[in-house]
């Protein structure tokens, strides 16, 4: 099975897994909303060192249960054996998961470096290669930096390591959330010159306020372009941060398009406004 269907433009968004009821409720409203857009895959993150596994599994299942569409879970190799691993594939599987977003995961809390655990895995070429062999049914996905992942330490080591997941089987890749096209563009045509063939997917995250995406670039180390920093704080106005930055993401999800890309993810935090008044603009249709 392959992540996405084959042959055309590809749609995906991806929730988290929410705290409270109340965040959940409103959570499922906004995926009803977004399904008018027929999206193609919704996946699901959990959180640090498969804190919310069981609660990433219930909203994967529901999802799938209430829209009918192919939904994936993220799974990483932080503090996790692999028979634990096989194990989550395999109750995943019996639950109606059809992909896996398959990631090393970031090192824990006050942790600076990954070290997996006795009997764990290291790399997430490694999960790849257990996945294909043990579990074929899963379309996998694996990500990419245009901006070159935090701990590599050069650009050229970072897609050496994306080469070696996709060697290992993976169907796609979906990039982590950048603000400068030029840097995909970039990683795009370097990864072609490395012979990697599988689609190349571009994160998108539409900007809706401005102290929320500084404290999420920071995390990540993606730049946001200082002239777009100085028109969303133009004003300390929700309603003008949330107009700046669906602009914004219009204008970079058009080009992107406009360039040829074989799909989009949209990194929705759980809310369906931007997401969906981006894809009004650039007058996409399934």
């Amino acid at each position: 099975m392959t992540f996405y269907p084959p042959g055309k433009f590809t749609l995906s968004f991806e929730l988290f897994p929410p705290k409270t009821s109340t965040a959940e409720a409103a959570m499922y409203d906004n995926v009803e909303h977004l399904m008018a857009f027929r999206p193609d895959v919704i996946t699901c993150t959990y959180g640090a060192g498969g804190s919310t596994q069981q609660k990433t599994l219930e909203i994967t299942s529901e999802v799938k249960r209430r829209f009918g569409v192919r939904v994936a879970s993220h799974l990483t190799c932080v503090g996790a054996t692999v028979n634990q691993l096989r194990e989550y594939l395999q109750i995943a599987g019996d639950r109606g998961v059809d992909n896996i977003v398959a990631l090393r995961g970031d090192p824990p809390k006050g942790e600076t470096s990954f070290t997996p655990v006795e009997g764990g895995l290291r790399y997430a070429n490694e999960l790849l290669s257990l996945i294909k062999a043990d579990f074929p049914q899963y379309g996998v996905a694996v990500a990419g930096y245009p901006e070159t992942h935090q701990e590599a330490p050069s650009f050229e080591v970072d897609l050496q390591n994306l080469q070696r997941k996709v060697a290992a089987g993976a169907d796609v890749v979906i990039t982590q959330l950048f603000y400068d096209n030029a840097d995909f563009f970039r990683f795009r045509d370097a990864c072609g010159q490395l012979g990697i063939k599988v689609p190349i997917i571009p994160g998108i995250l539409p900007v809706t306020n401005l102290g929320q995406i500084q404290r999420i670039t920071s995390l990540c180390k993606a730049k946001l372009p200082a002239e777009f920093i100085a028109k969303l704080g133009e004003k300390d106005s929700p309603e003008w941060q949330f107009d700046v930055g669906v602009e914004f993401a219009t204008r970079q999800v058009q080009e992107l398009i406009d360039s040829g890309i074989p799909g989009v993810h949209f990194y929705v935090l759980n809310k369906s406004p931007a997401t969906s008044a981006v894809l009004q603009a650039v007058k996409y249709a399934s």
